[in-house]
């Protein structure tokens, strides 16, 4: 149970004296305990903070430059609307001086587009469920922050982005002291310089995927691939499953496939076919450039949305959906 929204305004105001807003960097106070943390800062930094909905020409930003502080939170909160964690939030950033400039919800900010058209802590430290997010974009003079809420199925995740005067570094994650007092918030674990990375780590101890569906005439999905988050980039590693397919090619000359990459069904059509096309001609260039493979052998397409082998209304489906397949090709 979450406390009282009137409540951490109280708190926050004491820790943000009026006096002092227009110097102190913005000291969020999480609404429910915090059981994980990770951070990065760079005091001379930018941020491309979003300000309106995703549309024909991207997502409208303002965009800032000072000190930047990028944390991300994990709340133990599993049941907790995400209004409930964003409201207290909000608060403590008018209590600070700031106002709200934007405000939105998942689909209406652009679902998948926005997502990747937005800076985003890199997973596990933060999750974003396509579904169900919430983003907040608040300016006080050439300072900023942006506030992203978004679950997976056992937690609440919280992203706050915020540039502010050079030399005003902010301060550490003030714990929730009415709802956990006794329990301190973890430590911050650093965050990687690069603000996109993998999901996870490709793997060389991972099965590779049995070819002999492709004789067959049947396609073979490559799912140890890794991609770098809202990129179509293919995350530098050893796959078995190239290894095998690479084989596979060159047991005879003659054999051909097209490379075909999917999406979820999260955001619009034109973008999710775009990102599965690039992500399958990054295979196929892997395979050209890593293995060996004859490019005249090797082409690449995207179907984005179209034919998903899972259902889209869960996490777990979204990502099944999510893959690069190899479909042999008729000579």
């Amino acid at each position: 149970m979450l406390p009282p929204r009137s409540v951490l305004p109280l708190v926050a105001a004491l820790l943000f004296p009026l006096s002092a807003a227009a110097e102190a960097a913005f000291r969020p106070v999480m609404p429910a305990p915090v059981t994980a943390e990770a951070s990065s800062t760079n005091p001379h930094g930018s941020y491309n903070l979003p300000v309106g909905l995703f549309g024909a020409e991207g997502v409208p930003v303002h965009r800032l430059e000072g000190a930047l502080d990028r944390r991300a939170y994990r709340l133990d909160a599993p049941g907790a609307p995400l209004l409930d964690v964003l409201v207290p939030l909000r608060d403590q950033l008018v209590a600070a001086g700031y106002e709200v400039v934007f405000q939105c919800e998942d689909r209406r900010c652009g679902g998948f587009d926005f997502r990747f058209a937005t800076d985003v802590i890199p997973e596990p430290a933060m999750h974003v469920d396509l579904g169900e997010f919430r983003f907040l974009a608040a300016l006080r003079g050439e300072e900023g922050v942006g506030v992203l809420v978004s679950r997976s199925t056992g937690a609440v995740f919280v992203q706050v982005i915020q540039i502010s005067a050079q030399g005003a570094a902010a301060p550490a994650l003030t714990s929730d002291t009415p709802l956990n007092a006794a329990t301190p918030a973890p430590d911050a674990v650093p965050l990687p310089a690069a603000p996109v990375s993998p999901v996870t780590p490709p793997s060389a101890d991972a099965a590779a995927p049995d070819m002999a569906p492709l004789d067959a005439g049947l396609p073979v999905a490559l799912d140890d691939l890794v991609f770098a988050s809202g990129s179509g980039g293919l995350e530098p590693g050893a796959y078995p499953s190239l290894l095998a397919l690479a084989g596979w090619l060159g047991a005879d000359p003659a054999r051909r496939v097209m490379l075909v990459g999917h999406t979820d069904a999260s955001g619009g059509l034109a973008a999710n076919v775009a990102l599965s096309k690039k992500r399958a001609e990054a295979v196929r260039q892997a395979l050209i450039q890593g293995y060996g493979v004859d490019a005249a052998r090797v082409t690449a397409e995207g179907a984005g949305p179209l034919s998903p082998r899972a259902t889209n209304a869960t996490e777990d489906g979204r990502t099944r959906n999510r893959r690069v397949e190899a479909v042999p090709l008729v000579n």
